[in-house]
């Protein structure tokens, strides 16, 4: 599909843009949701076009900041109108066992909240949704059936201290037995978004598989704000407690270009954004951490003066 320039112009502007404020970012995410909420009952060929913009550079961006509440809307949608009958296959199964699955997980979450308190555990822990998107993906990536997936019931636990994580997982792995395959500890090896949780698969009552998450609060609000939620943490810090703005502004910077290599897939996309963002520009730091902006085939000597 060719792009337009339109497009291009668009994140143009908010890659500049997001160099120097996060907040641009996140209500730029909002406002493609709230055009693909819009798009919902126009054309066929509008609803594709808005969805294969997401799919190829909001979704991957929002995935890459780490920011989870905007990250699932924006892939839901896009699954939504660009594959509709997998879409509306998922739904209708989900739906289907709705009432069954939930009456499961209330008595799953009552027995371990019961366990944690015996064992002096301070953790909320409840059931919790799953995407549609996310389910599919599962389904594609480990060619399994629905009903074969491990994590269409699904629990989290988030507890006030790390030490307390880790007591959970033993209360879980004590009366339930698990699936080591299926264990992730992405509190020692976070993922490359700096997303931080234990994952784990048991077997419950009936030997039905639940897929268990546990985090620290402070993780659980870094998982659904991403980015965000550090920004705000850095602005009410105390100004001695803070990272410096150099510091701040490479980190961010890091993050963007590692979500530029993730836009490989869209092909034309990527190369007209390079062309015309990178290309005839370069962006280079001063030691305040201010972005300074020249024409390509600059030198040393450019910037200095």
């Amino acid at each position: 599909d060719s792009v337009s320039s339109e497009q291009v112009d668009n994140v143009r502007r908010m890659l500049l843009a997001m160099v120097d404020d996060f907040r641009c970012v996140v209500i730029k995410l909002a406002e493609r949701i709230a055009h693909l909420r819009e798009v919902k009952d126009a054309p066929e060929d509008e609803r594709v076009l808005a969805a294969k913009e997401c799919t190829n550079i909001y979704a991957p961006l929002a995935n890459r900041l780490g920011i989870g509440q905007l990250k699932w809307e924006l892939e839901d949608y896009c699954f939504r109108y660009l594959h509709p009958t997998e879409y509306k296959r998922i739904a209708k199964l989900l739906h289907e066992r709705r009432l069954d699955r939930e009456h499961y997980i209330e008595e799953f979450v009552g027995h371990l909240r019961a366990e944690m308190k015996a064992e002096g555990v301070k953790a909320e822990v409840y059931g919790r949704p799953k995407h549609i998107y996310s389910i599919w993906r599962k389904m594609q990536k480990k060619n399994l059936a629905f009903d074969e997936l491990f994590d269409v019931r699904a629990v989290r636990i988030v507890a006030e201290r790390l030490q307390d994580c880790y007591a959970a997982l033993g209360i879980v792995h004590t009366h339930y037995r698990h699936l080591p395959d299926e264990f992730d500890d992405y509190v020692a090896n976070p993922k490359p978004n700096g997303y931080q949780s234990i994952h784990t698969v048991v077997l419950g009552p009936g030997g039905k598989t639940v897929e268990i998450q546990i985090r620290t609060k402070q993780m659980h609000e870094d998982a659904e704000l991403g980015v965000a939620a550090h920004w705000k943490y850095k602005e009410g810090a105390a100004a001695g407690g803070a990272r410096s703005g150099h510091e701040d502004r490479i980190a961010w910077l890091r993050k963007l270009i590692a979500w530029q290599e993730e836009m490989a897939d869209s092909g034309e996309m990527l190369d007209e954004v390079r062309s015309q963002v990178f290309d005839d520009r370069v962006y280079v730091f001063t030691p305040k951490g201010d972005v300074v902006d020249l024409p390509a085939g600059s030198t040393p000597l450019d910037f200095a003066y």
